[in-house]
């Protein structure tokens, strides 16, 4: 261990979950000091923690071939709780019981609490609790207690104290389950008998520690997004290797925001950056992504693209030499989305995860000084670096850009009423049970979170609810449009970014969420062939979200604008939580 990093008192067990390293990172907020470890890693192992965790993960236990753990830590003396997945499994390898559940339960919950219990001293009943799994525990094992349920789970919580046993089928690792930190503090401090180890501020000299390690004397060149991640990156990497040792250049794709260059150059301008470059490859990409119509083709073009021009961006100024290797702002939920851990199921294709980049992590001529760090952390070191608000406070914006908010359809496909709304058959990805789906959207009539919570419970077609607010014409009368990816399409969703961001920021709305996606899809009439998707979301690290209903006044003069744009049909509003929905379309 390093000065920076005392020895872990409390083990993760990754069954392949979402969420395995934000539970570690909640506990390091505590101020107890925690490891990731495989699921597998045997009981002997183990002996030395105060307590052990057991992630979600998208497998169900009674399954072969399933994630499971050393049988020999439920004998072991060491305390336990397993977290959604862990509940289970828990029940599984003793006596207990678990099945497939009548309907999922995912997003929101309320958590009424029917017994006492360590683990929820302190704890309010009819709080609020985020689910994510269908499977659920329908019988606890012998000696335990069932202490907690919800509308759909009866076993939401139970314990064998004298084995210090726990489980909740909940996650109380995630902002959206507001008890969730008294929780796990109790488990750690009131259970494990954990002593504070651990603070979780000042990171940066432990970050540019591990720079120089992986740097090893060679200097790094980064290709910035001008966002918080990559300049947090690339200032890091100033801060520990000093300007000669650091070059940075801006790929302008085709794909970016309205005055997204112009602000880049800005920014690395005040950094005090000496060598930075814009290199314009729109119609590289823009040639590229013609006629491409499947998401995941165009981030792996994307991807393999930004490799191709990373390469000759290199060979021309000699940087594929020795000592030379690549700088990347690629933080923790773009690994563990990505299968990054594991046995994590893979949510979404990342681009700096595809083949080209793998092969540079492979050879080791990558430096990715965030890459165990969530959206927060990466906030609270640039805070500590002295960057400016202007860039911390920026909404997270997908490597990608535009190219996958902006929808494409291969053929032409009519809408289909049902007794609950319009089903489009415009499908995105979703998380649901920690595993991906791909379905098509359901258009509802409301804004109504609750009703859009029910619905993504209780359908398995789709698994993303909308609500109409604006249109030129009747649903009856849209389709789907067959689409692809092209300049016009790409200039109409530019200037809706443009007015959905103007009209946030000036109405103060922008500060109230912690992004705002406007996504085009290709549902329309004749005429306008195409829909905006409004799509603002309060989260703290990207691993959850919550849906955020804007002002209604707001939300009039902004679908005003918005169907005042050439080719804009109709204006829809996302009211789906992640889970089940994705933060991002694509």
């Amino acid at each position: 261990m390093s000065q920076y990093s005392p020895n872990p008192q409390i083990a993760v067990l990754d069954t392949g979950g979402q969420y395995t390293h934000l539970i570690a990172r909640k506990v390091r907020e505590l101020g107890v000091y925690a490891e990731v470890l495989a699921s597998e890693t045997p009981a002997a192992e183990l002996s030395r923690f105060h307590g052990v965790i057991i992630s979600g993960g998208p497998a169900s236990v009674y399954e072969a071939g399933s994630p499971t753990i050393d049988p020999a830590l439920l004998t072991s003396g060491v305390p336990v709780l397993g977290i959604c997945y862990g509940i289970q499994l828990i029940s599984h390898l003793l006596d207990g019981n678990v099945a497939k559940g009548d309907r999922g339960e995912y997003g929101v919950a309320t958590l009424e609490l029917t017994a006492a219990d360590t683990l929820i001293e302190g704890v309010l009943n009819n709080r609020q609790v985020w689910m994510s799994h269908r499977d659920t525990v329908t019988a606890a094992p012998s000696g335990f207690h069932v202490f907690a349920r919800t509308g759909t789970c009866a076993v939401a919580a139970m314990s064998n104290p004298e084995k210090k046993q726990y489980g909740v089928q909940f996650h109380p690792e995630v902002v959206h389950t507001p008890e969730g930190t008294k929780i796990l503090s109790n488990f750690l401090f009131k259970i494990c008998c954990c002593q504070k180890d651990w603070n979780p501020r000042s990171r940066v000299p432990a970050i540019e520690e591990r720079i120089r390690e992986v740097t090893a004397g060679r200097k790094v060149f980064f290709f910035v997004s001008g966002g918080v991640d990559s300049t947090v990156a690339y200032t890091l990497c100033l801060k520990a290797l000093g300007d000669d040792r650091v070059h940075g250049a801006y790929v302008d794709t085709g794909l970016m925001r309205d005055g997204e260059t112009e602000f880049v150059q800005g920014i690395f301008a005040s950094l005090g950056a000496k060598s930075f470059h814009v290199e314009d490859a729109r119609t590289r990409f823009l040639d590229a992504l013609a006629g491409v119509t499947e998401p995941e083709r165009k981030r792996h073009i994307i991807g393999e693209l930004f490799v191709e021009v990373q390469e000759t961006i290199l060979q021309s100024g000699h940087y594929l030499d020795v000592d030379w290797i690549l700088g990347q702002g690629t933080i923790y939920p773009d690994t563990i989305e990505s299968g990054g851990t594991s046995k994590a199921d893979l949510i979404k294709t990342h681009h700096n995860r595809v083949a080209g980049i793998q092969k540079l992590i492979d050879a080791k001529r990558i430096v990715e000084p965030l890459s165990s760090f969530y959206k927060d952390e990466v906030r609270e070191a640039g805070r500590e670096l002295g960057l400016p608000a202007e860039l911390l406070d920026r909404h997270p914006f997908p490597g990608p850009g535009l190219a996958i908010r902006c929808l494409c359809s291969e053929a032409d496909f009519e809408l289909k009423q049902d007794y609950d709304g319009w089903v489009l058959p415009v499908h995105s990805v979703g998380v649901q049970g920690d595993s991906r789906s791909y379905r098509a959207a359901l258009a509802i009539d409301t804004l109504d979170h609750a009703a859009a919570t029910r619905l993504t419970n209780e359908r398995l077609d789709v698994n993303r609810i909308v609500g109409l607010t604006a249109a030129r014409v009747p649903l009856a009368s849209m389709k789907v449009h067959r689409s692809e990816l092209n300049a016009p399409r790409l200039a109409r969703l530019r200037k809706a970014d443009s007015i959905v961001r103007s009209m946030s920021l000036a109405s103060g709305f922008e500060k109230q969420v912690w992004q705002f996606p406007v996504v085009l899809i290709p549902v329309g009439d004749a005429v306008n062939q195409d829909s905006v998707v409004l799509r603002p979301i309060d989260s703290v690290d990207g691993m959850t979200a919550q849906s955020v209903l804007m002002p209604p006044e707001l939300l009039r003069q902004m679908c005003e604008a918005l169907l005042a744009v050439d080719g804009i049909c109709a204006v829809f509003y996302d009211l789906t939580h992640k889970p089940p929905g994705t933060i991002e379309w694509e």
